[in-house]
């Protein structure tokens, strides 16, 4: 074993993790690649005039690139990393910056060159960002905009930090090793729409010093081995030092695969990705899947809700990865579709956080536009199951709506999932329990994590953490269905209630834009039930009708008994709700004992 995995794995461990790496039955999805190096390549070769990156800022288009130009990119980034850095296979570089064209070069330079990537959240606070360059042992950290200084700082004098620049509006790409003075333009930049050729710098782009003569471009290794570490993904909990997610190349090229196989993507498809790519839904959902199937993708530096549906037909996408919440701003700004031609859109693809039933009526009602719910893990790369895009409309409607839960679908080919309960037995069709999944799109393990991994792995799945259950369709196939965070479960006076099921109810309520269920401490109880409420636009609705609704739908232990009301949800950069950091407001209501007024 390598040191890495000695110090990330338990002896005994270990065969745990193998045997959830790998399918329990048949032979596992082949990939069309060795490695992404080689993809990128062979795509650069077969189509090298066709788009393959286009770019908007928040002014609008600002950049495309074609395979040719965007692999010519690449592989000037990569003979830096390599020659003038002097990195090699196994070593790792960190990034912390947003959606941008030189970000997108900057993963693929470094799986081009065996090196693996920690992107960082620029919205982390500082002592987690720090943790994150520690723990990574990152070699390089790339930097851009606001976030160059403070990298500096936190960096330390032991770590290199790149950072670029802009001059009069254009983006200028400069490799800068702190606290080197020089600045060289790295061949192949990318370059403003109706800019010449690409890396060849406008006067109010050239640099402050001398440019260095580019190092001989640089050739992906065909043998590089795809066990080979890609990225190092810190999870985004709200307690507690992040745990470092290891991902190797045949992750990333599995789950693409998977994804693409399921939503039946092919060349001519054309994705719009709004999601940080720091994340692994924008990087393997929106940037992975169109390279593996030699499609397109319009990459968006952030998300507009005023130009989203504009974006998506001038652009002629056909596909779009979000998540709830964004579902949400797009209901709320209601904006009619008649305007558009969106002839070439087929299905927005929605995961990485709660979807209501409820959000889900008001999406379908207010635009029509299928929702292709999934759900997965930066554990098992992204995606690990979907809704069927088969399903005709009755039968999308009974999974989507008619459940209580909207379901999560249907496993993919990379791995398999099922329900446990505590001690690792299946439960019967129905029953709540875990989430469990094995194959080659779970992770490699938890980075020098020994405790969590012996854990997470102990019965030869990977152990979500998540709840849920499935239920057997007509089609034979088993439909999941998640119900809430296990360690998120409220424990009230012993009895476990799923803060979903509230939700649910909550998000139904004439008046209420947005809710959540929280548990909170208390005496009498141990934990007690409140409510986070966002009224929609003009509700006057009350936190008196609000526990009543409740109470017409939910039994009194499980209703909400404080209500407070709020603009904003705390939420991750990629929308998750962050239920926990609500559970402070309630802290007024600890010694209260709530009582049936009905009884």
């Amino acid at each position: 074993m390598a040191t890495n995995d000695i110090e990330s794995v338990n002896p005994e461990t270990a065969p745990l993790i193998e045997t959830a790496r790998h399918l329990s039955y048949g032979s596992e999805p082949l990939v069309r690649a060795q490695n992404i190096g080689a993809l990128l390549a062979d795509r650069a070769a077969a189509t090298p005039d066709k788009p393959f990156l286009a770019y908007y800022e928040e002014t609008g288009r600002v950049c495309e690139y074609t395979y040719a130009e965007f692999y010519a990119a690449v592989r000037a980034l990569s003979a830096r990393l390599v020659g003038e850095l002097g990195l090699r296979p196994g070593d790792r570089v960190a990034t912390l910056r947003g959606n941008d064209p030189y970000t997108v070069a900057i993963y693929f330079a470094a799986w081009s060159a065996g090196l693996a990537v920690a992107p960082i959240n620029g919205g982390e606070d500082d002592e987690r960002v720090a943790f994150i360059l520690r723990n990574s042992e990152a070699r390089v950290l790339f930097a851009s905009g606001a976030n160059a200084e403070r990298a500096a700082r936190l960096a330390g004098d032991d770590l290199p930090v790149l950072t670029t620049r802009a001059e009069n509006g254009r983006a200028e790409y400069a490799l800068e090793a702190v606290p080197q003075a020089t600045r060289p333009i790295l061949p192949g930049s990318i370059r403003p729409t109706g800019q010449a050729s690409p890396g060849a710098p406008t006067p109010a782009e050239e640099p402050s010093a001398p440019v260095e003569p580019a190092p001989r471009p640089f050739a992906p290794d065909r043998a590089l081995p795809a066990t080979t570490e890609a990225l190092l993904v810190y999870t985004s909990g709200t307690t507690g030092a992040p745990k470092g997610v290891v991902l190797d190349q045949a992750n990333l090229l599995t789950d693409a695969h998977s994804i693409a196989e399921w939503h039946r993507f092919g060349p001519n498809d054309r994705a719009m990705c709004v999601l940080p790519i720091h994340h692994v839904n924008g990087t393997v959902v929106t940037l992975m899947t169109p390279l593996y199937t030699g499609g397109s993708v319009v990459l968006h530096r952030k998300f507009h809700v005023s130009t989203f549906w504009r974006t998506l037909a001038e652009e002629r996408c056909t596909w779009v990865s979000v998540v709830p919440t964004l579902l949400a701003f797009l209901c709320e700004r209601g904006e009619s579709l008649s305007q558009y031609d969106l002839s070439a859109f087929r299905h927005i693809i929605c995961g990485a956080g709660p979807l209501t039933t409820e959000l889900a009526h008001r999406f379908d009602a207010a635009f029509g536009v299928r929702v292709v719910h999934g759900y997965g893990l930066s554990e098992t790369t992204c995606y690990s199951c979907f809704l069927p895009i088969d399903l005709d409309a009755p039968a999308y409607r009974h999974w989507m709506f008619d459940q209580g839960f909207p379901s999560i679908g249907c496993p993919v080919s990379a791995n398999e999932m099922a329900i446990h309960d505590p001690g690792g037995v299946p439960v019967a069709e129905g029953e709540r329990g875990e989430i469990v999944a094995r194959g080659p799109n779970v992770m490699k393990y938890y980075f020098k994590r020994p405790d969590a991994n012996a854990d997470t792995f102990a019965d030869g799945w990977f152990r979500s953490g998540d709840e849920g259950f499935f239920r057997r369709g007509e089609d034979g196939r088993d439909y999941y269905f998640i119900t809430g965070r296990l360690k998120e479960l409220i424990i009230r006076g012993g009895i476990n209630y799923s803060p979903f099921d509230i939700d649910e109810v909550l998000s139904a309520i004439p008046g209420v834009q947005a809710a959540m269920a929280v548990g909170f401490d208390n005496a009498v109880y141990g934990e007690e039930i409140g409510a986070y409420v966002q009224r929609a636009p003009g509700s006057q609705v009350t936190a008196d009708e609000i526990l009543a609704a409740c109470r017409e739908k939910l039994p009194f232990a499980k209703s909400p008994k404080v209500v407070l009301f709020g603009d904003e949800f705390p939420v991750t950069s990629t929308g998750k709700y962050q239920r926990g950091r609500l559970i402070p407001l309630f802290a007024a209501w600890r010694d209260t004992q709530f009582r049936d007024e009905r009884r």
